[in-house]
């Protein structure tokens, strides 16, 4: 029994992680003016957080046809896939999942298990990671799937924006309504927990920052976790030497958040990903 796993490029997962267990990535396509690009093939997330504000043509962003994904998992089966679990960003977000259910419904080469993961970013990465190195051990599609679902329980995501006008120009907010926040320093958080997302409004970046050390506070001890950021480095630093006392023990990653993401949410964003401990 050989289980692989396939995700999509939102999963933000380091790639020495994703080469070592074998992970398959299927990328999403971002479109800027007349260019389509491959998310971290064509472009990459130091290049576009860059140019992001200086676009003329707010990005967008567009899911592969079910025809690339069947075709991958035709490719595992070739390469001796038993069974596929294919895991992706949260259904609330992106029609990634639909778009893989239909795939795997017409996949004959190889059975395909679609996961919903009902995160984003390092939420779904995480997962991933859980499932990829349960397949090393030998464990079937069956076996993997409880302890995902228990996960998914205890996965957190925040994120803390620098401003609202790239969810204005991305058409996920009113323009007089993200005007009026830019006007008096509204500062969004925004959280993901079991797929259902929210946001929480405080005025100033230091304010933003500090409800984020609540938030991490509030969701040790940690079996996993990683702070995230789009092109904020050093913001995400801090917060991290902010909550140093209550890190595990082991290496803590510090992660570029995808493009396509950002060109929802913006540059300067800082947060992160979390699986507090059973």
């Amino acid at each position: 029994m050989t289980v692989r796993i396939l995700t999509d490029s939102t999963c933000d997962l380091p790639v020495d992680i994703i080469t070592r267990l074998g992970i398959q990535i299927v990328p999403i396509y971002i479109r800027i003016g007349n260019r389509d690009l491959v998310d971290g093939i064509d472009i990459s997330r130091e290049e576009f957080y860059t140019n992001l504000p200086t676009y003329i043509d707010h990005p967008t962003t567009a899911v592969p046809s079910p025809a690339k994904f069947h075709a991958m998992y035709d490719v595992l089966a070739d390469e001796g896939a038993t069974e596929v679990l294919s895991i992706h960003i949260s259904s609330t977000l992106s029609a990634m999942t639909n778009v893989a259910q239909v795939a795997a419904a017409e996949t004959t080469s190889v059975p395909v298990t679609v996961l919903d993961s009902r995160q984003l970013s390092l939420g779904t990465g995480f997962l991933v990671q859980t499932a990829a190195e349960l397949a090393k051990m030998g464990h079937t599609v069956a076996e993997i799937l409880p302890v995902l679902e228990e996960q998914i329980k205890r996965t957190f995501v925040a994120a803390g924006l620098d401003t609202l006008k790239f969810l204005r120009r991305s058409g996920r907010m009113n323009s007089a309504v993200s005007t009026i926040g830019e006007l008096l320093h509204i500062k969004p958080i925004l959280t993901m927990v079991d797929g259902v997302s929210s946001v929480e409004r405080v005025r100033t970046h230091s304010k933003s920052m500090a409800r984020l050390v609540e938030m991490l506070k509030s969701q040790s001890p940690f079996e996993k976790i990683a702070f995230l950021h789009s092109g904020a480095l050093e913001s995400a630093r801090m917060l991290q030497e902010e909550v140093r006392s209550l890190l595990p023990n082991h290496e803590i990653w510090l992660e570029m958040i995808n493009p396509v993401l950002g060109a929802h949410i913006g540059p300067g964003v800082v947060g992160f990903a979390s699986v507090a401990s059973k």
